[in-house]
């Protein structure tokens, strides 16, 4: 789904060409099938339909009244699917104004109050103590920019994560090589082209 770097049109502007924007479908729950437009930009990699149904397939029997943590957000589609399959509420972080604006846009268009949308370095936020705990975090940075392992060690560090928090990763690099806090246990991953995606849970402290 994913978050990226600042962008440059918004999915709402008279002036914004079709080229310079990406479309999203929410796959399953309450929203199912509606259709939303979003600001494309380098570096945005939104995650295909295919990869969110085998995720969220995954995640099944934990989604619903989960508290979710979307960092690097971009498009929303992560954080609107789980949403849509009943999660409690979620935050949604992101850089890029425009990506924040078209994904409230978004909620507001769905008549959902239970997201809060940030823009801001996710780096930057994590390092705050967290004010609450999340079950379940999508964490889909941009690549080579060395974002991953800083983000899950500041999750883990800074009492992000509830105690059998689950959390999704993409990668350019297998999940089993990347090095991420040893009390994570990778439950499942996959590749789809040149994107390594693999689902962790926590498993204590």
């Amino acid at each position: 789904m994913r978050t990226r770097v600042p962008q440059h049109r918004s999915s709402h502007n008279g002036s914004a060409h079709s080229a310079d924007l990406g479309q999203l479908r929410i796959i399953g729950g309450q929203w199912r099938s509606r259709q939303f437009s979003f600001p494309m930009a380098p570096g945005l990699r939104p995650t295909p339909n295919r990869v969110r149904e085998t995720l969220f397939n995954w995640l099944a029997p934990y989604v619903e009244g989960a508290k979710i943590l979307d960092l690097f957000a971009g498009s929303g589609a992560l954080c609107l699917e789980a949403l849509s399959r009943g999660a409690g509420s979620a935050l949604a972080l992101d850089l890029s104004a425009k990506a924040v604006s078209s994904l409230r846009e978004h909620l507001t268009t769905l008549r959902c109050d239970n997201c809060q949308v940030l823009q801001t370095d996710a780096l930057q936020h994590l390092e705050l103590q967290a004010p609450s705990s999340y079950d379940l975090v999508f964490l889909d940075p941009p690549f080579s920019q060395n974002l991953l392992l800083p983000a899950c060690n500041l999750l883990e560090q800074q009492g992000w994560l509830a105690d059998n928090a689950w959390v999704y990763t993409e990668s350019e690099t297998p999940p089993s090589s990347l090095g991420l806090p040893a009390n994570w246990r990778l439950h499942r991953e996959q590749k789809a082209g040149q994107v390594h995606y693999g689902l962790w849970q926590r498993t204590g402290g």
